[in-house]
């Protein structure tokens, strides 16, 4: 298999997962503005997986552009970050259309979790599978720190949402900030 292709069925399930996600936010019977108040929850929730979707595909594409030979572990790694981000739509709906309580934050920031650890053994199974410069051993480097980083917010998200579910938000926003531009530091390694 060739990168290009791998390349294209990922942002095709990227693509979907954010469709099936907006069709979820349901419209309301009523043309009052009011009317849009239940839906903060569910647009907020949306809002939060929109974004990070949008993280997960640059990140990704950043990774996928340093691949000079696909294997087979590298195929599984991308179907198993596939599979978790295919869940993001059903815990986005749930926690959103209850009010972001608290089982449902714990779903959420679990999942997040996992999608955590796929893209960390997706960047594993891609350096083993590759020969490096040091350049770029020194970006990846620094994207699994940033990753191991995401791995104990969304743990502290997990925790807290038993005490105040906004806190765990605050948690993965946090996360999400820090993942929002990605980092350049692997464009620079291949230019070089």
């Amino acid at each position: 298999m060739n990168k290009s292709r791998l390349e294209a069925f990922s942002d095709g399930v990227l693509a979907i997962i954010i469709t099936i996600m907006v069709l979820e936010i349901k419209v309301p019977h009523s043309a009052d503005w009011q009317a849009l108040q239940p839906m903060v929850p569910s647009f907020t929730s949306y809002l939060l997986s929109f974004v990070f979707i949008g993280i997960y595909w640059g990140n990704h594409h950043h990774l996928l552009h340093t691949v000079k030979t696909i294997s087979s572990g590298i195929i599984w790694a991308n179907m198993a970050l596939l599979f978790c981000l295919s869940l993001i739509p059903f815990a986005t709906a749930w926690m959103g259309e209850n009010g972001y309580q608290r089982n449902t934050v714990i779903a959420y920031s679990a999942l997040l979790f996992a999608c955590g650890i796929s893209f960390t053994i997706l960047q594993l199974a891609i350096q083993r599978a590759n020969e490096f410069t040091p350049a770029l051993i020194e970006a990846f480097a620094v994207v699994k720190r940033k990753g191991v980083f995401s791995l104990m917010g969304y743990a502290v998200a997990i925790a807290t949402a038993f005490i105040d579910t906004r806190i765990s938000c605050v948690c993965i926003v946090v996360v999400a900030i820090m993942w929002i531009v990605p980092d350049k530091n692997i464009e620079k390694a291949l230019k070089n």
